[in-house]
């Protein structure tokens, strides 16, 4: 049977500033969705997390993308949670819902999304990623690395289901006017794809295909809130979906990219760059309001039916890998604003600095 699953994401209230969603709005998320679309057969099946203060709907259905009746399940379930905010006195209540009213679909309103719709295998795993304080671009790396390198995939080598190669789609998410996309192909044009793909802050990737079949691998969260906002009203804090096994990238390699650690913009305020860590499910933010934080739920859906999730970075090994990013993040917090440590200034998101430099250029003069 064919299937689609969407994956929602909003932040829409937190306790003690930006750390977490309280119990009571995570249980008003997961009552709504049940009333609202489960029992009345909108959607098949769901599951509700949060990655640090940001709550995450995955839903299963048969609908495929951009359902109108789907999106606007996730879009009042939030608008539900943000009520119990207010009523709790929660930081940044309804933060990411930046439109008044919802007008068909819910991309470009304010809340990630991720979807792809496909026929399923006999047996059908795949990876749900939701991260915080972080920027959409920062799949680029991991995604690269997984789907294109074959030092991080040995199966581009070992499997030929994968000898193709994959289809990468990569968006321009600073075009305002609509999507910009291109289409390349790994490995022929490999390098093309790096060139672009080192730029996140412009240039993220949104869907991967596999070449051998058509199929898609990959659906990722592209939206940027200072885009729709205008101003800066919090990080992007992206999601995605990846299907592996068989014509993709086996779990582990999926995975592996993200040992890493690698340096993305994010962190306090939104202005800072910092390692992204791999977080167990539904774990909080601490440290400079971050540090930006992954983490990674497996699933098989079959008939429409979701299997309960499997915490990816819950291992031994993965909490090896936190201590080292600790040490990243630790590092380049000592040069508090200097430097790399801290956004370019065209990309800086808090508009206090922007005026101050407003100010601080009439005062400069030029000697004769």
């Amino acid at each position: 049977m064919r299937v689609t699953l969407s994956v929602i994401k909003a932040d829409i209230g937190s306790v003690g500033g930006h750390i977490k969603p309280s119990e009571k709005l995570l249980s008003r998320v997961r009552e709504f969705v049940e009333e609202e679309g489960r029992k009345k057969g909108l959607i098949e099946d769901f599951y509700i997390f949060h990655t640090g203060d940001d709550v995450a709907i995955l839903m299963s259905h048969k609908r495929g993308v951009a359902n109108p009746d789907v999106h606007k399940l996730a879009w009042d379930a939030f608008r539900a949670g943000t009520e119990v905010a207010k009523s709790q006195g929660l930081y940044g209540a309804g933060q990411d819902l930046l439109k008044d009213a919802f007008s068909g679909n819910i991309r470009g309103m304010g809340p990630a999304v991720a979807e792809m719709e496909f026929e399923e295998r006999p047996n059908e795993p795949f990876l749900f990623f939701a991260a915080d304080k972080t920027e959409p671009g920062a799949f680029n790396l991991p995604l690269y690395l997984a789907f294109a390198d074959p030092m991080y995939c040995s199966g581009l080598i070992l499997s030929p289901s994968m000898a193709n190669g994959f289809k990468f789609t990569i968006m321009d998410v600073n075009y305002t006017e609509g999507d910009r996309v291109i289409e390349l192909n790994a490995p022929e044009e490999l390098y093309d794809i790096a060139a672009l793909l080192r730029d996140n802050e412009r240039f993220v990737v949104e869907k991967i295909h596999s070449r051998r079949t058509g199929e898609i691998a990959v659906a990722a969260s592209t939206t940027r809130l200072h885009n729709i906002a205008g101003k800066y009203v919090g990080k992007d804090d992206p999601v995605m979906l990846v299907r592996v096994q068989g014509d993709f990238p086996a779990t582990g390699e999926v995975l592996s990219a993200f040992s890493i650690g690698h340096y993305v913009a994010g962190f306090m305020r939104g202005s800072h760059n910092g390692p992204l860590m791999p977080v167990k499910l539904n774990s909080t933010i601490s440290f400079f309001d971050g540090p930006p934080i992954i983490s990674c739920a497996a699933f098989c859906v079959h008939e429409g039916k979701l299997t309960e999730p499997v915490d990816c970075f819950d291992h031994p090994f993965w909490d090896y890998i936190r201590m080292r990013v600790s040490e990243k993040a630790l590092e380049l917090r000592r040069q508090g604003f200097s430097g790399p440590a801290m956004l370019h200034y065209s990309e800086l998101e808090y508009g206090g600095i922007v005026e101050k430099m407003k100010k601080l250029e009439e005062r400069f003069k030029v000697r004769g």
